[in-house]
């Protein structure tokens, strides 16, 4: 069973699913399409070791919703409206996510997205409305000033490519 939760931007969802738990392990379910109304052709996995943050990432073009869950691990997640016409542009969101807590995200076309791995091994599933474009993609700097994002960790560890991501006055001015 799995039961979906608005938030306070639109078209952004929390969805909790029930862990059926027994001697051999558990089952969970992780997602179903008609809850969300969206298809996801594309299927990837990270995985993460503790004080990895990826992101904020984006795609211009051929822009993705993501459904995103760990299987294993726990993430601060965080997404950003960057829809230009949203009542809610340039607001964030985020969540903790975790295999114990059942939680997953749908983020819609049009936001940014990243996170910040929390233990020691960190598995993220995401399921993507349409295909990477790499020619597409885009990212504002984890820690920009503007955003102000109150990262849970004191040391990141960053990828050169992220670390090389536009401000988020640089990223608005390319819109």
């Amino acid at each position: 069973m799995i039961k979906k939760y608005k938030t306070k931007i639109k078209d952004l969802f929390i969805l909790q699913s029930k862990t059926y738990k027994d001697k051999r392990g558990y089952f969970k379910e992780i997602l179903k399409e008609k809850l969300i109304k969206k298809k996801f052709p594309f299927k990837v996995m990270s995985y993460s070791k503790k004080n990895v943050i990826r992101g904020l990432h984006l795609q211009k073009k051929k822009a993705q919703g993501k459904f995103v869950t760990v299987v294993k691990g726990k993430i601060f997640d965080v997404v950003i409206d960057l829809r230009k016409k949203s009542k809610t542009f340039g607001k964030k969101f985020t969540i903790i996510l975790s295999e114990k807590n059942s939680k997953s995200i749908y983020v819609p076309p049009g936001f940014a997205h990243g996170f910040c791995a929390l233990e020691k091994h960190n598995y993220v599933v995401y399921s993507c409305t349409n295909y990477r474009n790499k020619v597409s993609e885009r990212g504002i700097i984890y820690n920009d000033k503007t955003l102000n994002i109150n990262w849970p960790i004191k040391k990141p560890i960053v990828s050169i490519k992220d670390k090389s991501n536009l401000t988020y006055i640089n990223f608005i001015k390319s819109l």
